[in-house]
C-alpha cells in the first residue's frame, strides 16, 4: 500500500464544481482507496492504495468524479516521498519562516517542454519570484496570491501543462497528514 496525496484543482471555487468531502470520500472509498481524509474544502486528499503508480491513481479518482458528479476535474496525485521532495527542494526555505505565508508550490502534472521553461525563467514580475522545475513552480509572492500576476492559469498557460497551487502551509499539513497514515 502507498501513501498519495490527492490535489484536486478548481473544485468549490465561487461555487463552481462544488463538492462536499464527506461524499468526496465516501467517493474514494467506493473505489477501493483506504484511510482517506481531506483537508479544508479545496481538495486536498491523502488516502492510501495498492496502486503504484501516481498517474494511474490520478486517473481512478478523476474519472470516480466524473461519473458521480457530472463534471472533470484536473487531479494531481504525489506519493508521500513525492511531496517531500518538493518541500525540501524549494529554494525559498533557507529564507526566514516568517516569510513562508508568500511561499507557493505550482505543482505540475508533467514535465514542462525545456524551451518553455527557458522562455518563461526570461521574464521578472517586481514583487514575484518563481524558479521552474521538473515538477513543481516555487513561487513567492510579496503582495499575495490573491494580488500576483503569476496565478495557476498563467504558469498553466505559458508552460502549457496541467497545474494546481498549494500554499506553504497546506503542503506543510498534507505531508504531516500523508506521514501519520498507518503502514
Amino acid at each position: 500500500m502507498t501513501n498519495y496525496i490527492v490535489l484536486l484543482r478548481g473544485i468549490n471555487v465561487s461555487g463552481q464544481k462544488t463538492i462536499k468531502m464527506s461524499q468526496l470520500k465516501t467517493m474514494l472509498e467506493s473505489l477501493d482507496f483506504s484511510a482517506v481524509s481531506t483537508y479544508i474544502q479545496s481538495g486536498n486528499i491523502v488516502l492510501k492504495s495498492s496502486v503504484s503508480s501516481s498517474n494511474e491513481v490520478s486517473k481512478i479518482i478523476k474519472n470516480g468524479i466524473y461519473k458521480a458528479f457530472g463534471f472533470e476535474v484536473p487531479v494531481l496525485a504525489l506519493t508521500l516521498p513525492e511531496l517531500d521532495e518538493i518541500l525540501k527542494q524549494s529554494p525559498f526555505r533557507t529564507l526566514y519562516e516568517s516569510e513562508s505565508k508568500k511561499w507557493y508550490y505550482v505543482i505540475l502534472q508533467e514535465t514542462p517542454n525545456r524551451e518553455l521553461i527557458h522562455s518563461l525563467q526570461q521574464q521578472q514580475f517586481p514583487s514575484e519570484r518563481f524558479i521552474i522545475t521538473n515538477s513543481c513552480v516555487y513561487l513567492s509572492c510579496d503582495q499575495g496570491y490573491g494580488k500576483t500576476k503569476c496565478d495557476n492559469n498563467f504558469f498553466e498557460k505559458k508552460l502549457q501543462v496541467t497545474a494546481t497551487t498549494r500554499n506553504h502551509r497546506t503542503m506543510i499539513k498534507l505531508l504531516e497528514m500523508g506521514s501519520q497514515i498507518s503502514t
